[in-house]
């Protein structure tokens, strides 16, 4: 019982992290340590299941699927968009600077705990982790493409957007954003047009299946490459998560709803050290610290 309310507040971790940019459910699967499991238990959503299932083998899906853990995972995601999403959205709306700086100081400190997971430091690691950095932040750099509604082009963008989401340190909407296709997917959603949504679907199936396969597979046969890679993920998106920068913003056209902003690039500057703003931000990043300092301590206990 302890196990599973452990695994649910980690689930309310990862839904509530979905609200702040930079921060993807994957990162607080790696920093809370459940990550391989969770890419593994998704990976069993395979044909073996569909037969158990059809054969009315409810106990073997279920076992199968590890479904005590995804159930637990599940209604943790769940209880945190009704609850804490909204609470997140509210202080993004109103003091994005500060809770900005909570979440760096968070991110900051639990890329130690992540990286001491690694049990040898070799130069194929060190060039793993200096390759995810790099990824990270040139995803964040990049500029956008422009908008493309090919079937081929949209299904390639649920590939890409849900293999994404499930990576640390990237999130699903702002590759969406960089490849172009934000306000076309944001917009087929509110006017429902299957010509779009349908190979986005399309897209986000065959991506989930294929990557949290090949990600199993990697986990299994290169683990310390594979953390220092996605601890590189997470360095390279605190530049996204540093809370002095300026957004750019762009105006979304949603059919039959009003337009939205979304954030296209940011202009990052250093703070101002006689600011009372910036001390502020300072207290938040250590209390940030702080606290994913104590989550591990919790976590580590019998």
């Amino acid at each position: 019982m302890t196990q599973d309310l452990s695994v649910f507040l980690k689930g309310v971790a990862m839904g509530a992290a979905n609200v702040i940019p930079g921060v993807s459910g994957g990162t607080i699967a790696l920093i809370t340590g459940i990550y391989e499991r969770l890419i593994n238990a998704i990976k069993a959503c395979d044909i073996t299941a569909i037969k158990l299932l059809l054969a009315r083998d409810f106990s073997g899906v279920w076992k199968h699927v590890d479904g005590r853990f995804l159930a637990a995972i599940g209604l943790g995601v769940i209880v945190s968009i009704v609850t804490l999403a909204k609470l997140f959205e509210y202080l993004l709306a109103t003091h994005e600077r500060f809770t900005m700086a909570f979440f760096f100081g968070l991110i900051l400190l639990s890329l130690y705990y992540v990286a001491k997971r690694i049990s040898h430091w070799s130069p194929a690691v060190i060039a793993a982790l200096i390759i995810g950095s790099a990824i990270a932040i040139g995803i964040a750099l990049l500029a956008p493409a422009s908008e493309n509604s090919s079937f081929f082009y949209v299904f390639l963008c649920g590939v890409i957007a849900i293999s994404s989401m499930i990576l640390p340190g990237l999130s699903g909407s702002f590759v969406l954003i960089i490849m172009g296709n934000y306000a076309l997917v944001l917009g087929a959603i509110s006017s429902m047009s299957m010509d779009i949504l349908v190979p986005l679907a399309l897209g986000c199936a065959v991506g989930i299946i294929l990557f949290s396969h090949v990600i199993a597979w990697i986990f299994k046969h290169f683990e310390d490459q594979t953390l220092a890679l996605m601890t590189g993920f997470v360095l390279g998106s605190l530049v996204v998560i540093w809370p002095w920068k300026d957004a750019l913003m762009q105006l979304v056209e949603r059919e039959g709803k009003e337009p939205k902003e979304v954030v296209q690039a940011y202009n990052w500057f250093v703070p101002e050290m006689a600011s009372s703003d910036t001390w502020i931000c300072v207290a938040l990043m250590i209390a940030g610290a702080i606290s994913i300092y104590l989550m591990e301590r919790f976590a580590a206990k019998p």
